[in-house]
């Protein structure tokens, strides 16, 4: 009887947790589209955004999965007939020293005059308060510029994005600079990546158009070590896929020759899987901290290039022995994932 008893309770525990890891669970895609996904974690919520074209909206959710149902709100409309009111591209919400800040880059309707451009909110939550446009965030030479993303490391801010090195279109690379505050670049840019290994040139245009592209650059810290994650070759392409940089935390992040460019690319299409031209990412920690996750966009099928079938996906990843990021391979889409953990949750 005793056994019986033990077999019960043993299957009904069983069922408990399989319902239990059930409603734990989350399936890529995260919304139907949505290209150049960024996450930022703050007080119990994800603040999450991606490019909507002539706006900057904001989701606030507890919870990944519930990104579909999240509240959402515009925070910034772009005013017409001026140099940043169209084309409004990969904009990243993020809180830094006391205020929020969104970055975004925008034109007047024509590329050439992409530019970066910032905005700030006092409040402490960003889908309240009034939020300000600060101008323009640009370095002396004011070339082209597109995703930008921030980071406050060792007490200094620094911004990287993919620049122009001259007027003409042709080769996007990728720039850092220091801010002297979240909305002013202090000195001169420098370039610390270029397109160089055949997979980062996947970009040709037709009639006889080609460009190289190095883009969405995103900060990833880990140990002693500081990691620059991009988007190499074109989005137009399958071929679009995640290298990476790395450099010391100890050296000197202005100077070129601190930072590592691996010689393959670290994420890239898996077409067993059904996932094609994966980039533009972002990264974020589960609630708990303990997890690491990168955010990205891709198609479900070759040859759907840069436009509205992109959507946001999000898996967990590891660290290799030698401290640098293991991604693995693009989860197919419906698969079941566990969600970020949260130990603390009661």
């Amino acid at each position: 009887m005793n056994k019986l008893k033990i077999k019960l309770l043993f299957t009904l525990f069983c069922l408990l947790a399989i319902g239990g890891l059930n409603a734990q669970t989350f399936t890529n895609p995260l919304l139907p589209s949505g290209a150049d996904p960024y996450s930022f974690y703050k007080d119990g919520y994800y603040y999450y955004t991606h490019t909507t074209g002539n706006r900057v909206d904001l989701w606030k959710t507890k919870t990944l999965d519930g990104l579909k149902n999240a509240e959402r709100k515009t925070i910034w409309k772009a005013p017409a007939g001026t140099m940043y009111s169209k084309e409004i591209w990969a904009p990243e919400v993020m809180f830094l020293r006391g205020k929020w800040y969104a970055y975004f880059a925008a034109d007047n309707g024509k590329n050439d005059n992409h530019r970066m451009y910032v905005l700030e909110n006092a409040s402490a939550d960003p889908m309240k308060g009034e939020w300000i446009f600060k101008g323009k965030i640009a370095d002396p030479t004011d070339k082209w510029a597109i995703d930008g993303d921030v980071i406050d490391f060792k007490g200094q801010l620094y911004m990287i994005w993919s620049g122009w090195e001259g007027d003409q279109n042709g080769k996007q690379e990728i720039f850092i600079a220091k801010l002297k505050n979240p909305w002013t670049v202090d000195g001169n840019r420098v370039k610390i990546s270029t397109p160089k290994f055949d997979w980062e040139k996947n970009g040709d245009l037709g009639g006889g158009a080609h460009v190289d592209v190095n883009e969405g650059p995103q900060f990833l810290v880990h140990g002693d070590k500081i990691f620059i994650i991009y988007s190499a070759s074109g989005c137009w392409t399958d071929f679009y896929a995640l290298g990476m940089l790395s450099a010391s935390a100890k050296s000197n992040l202005l100077d070129p020759k601190s930072w590592t460019k691996a010689d393959q690319p670290v994420f890239k299409q898996s077409p067993e899987n059904g996932v094609y031209a994966p980039g533009h990412n972002s990264f974020f920690k589960s609630p708990d901290g303990k997890e690491d996750w990168i955010l990205y966009h891709a198609n479900d099928k070759p040859g759907q290039g840069c436009g509205g079938f992109r959507s946001p996906r999000a898996q967990q990843f590891n660290w290799n022995a030698d401290g640098t990021p293991n991604f693995g391979i693009p989860v197919k889409p419906g698969e079941s994932l566990a969600i970020p953990s949260n130990h603390n949750k009661k």
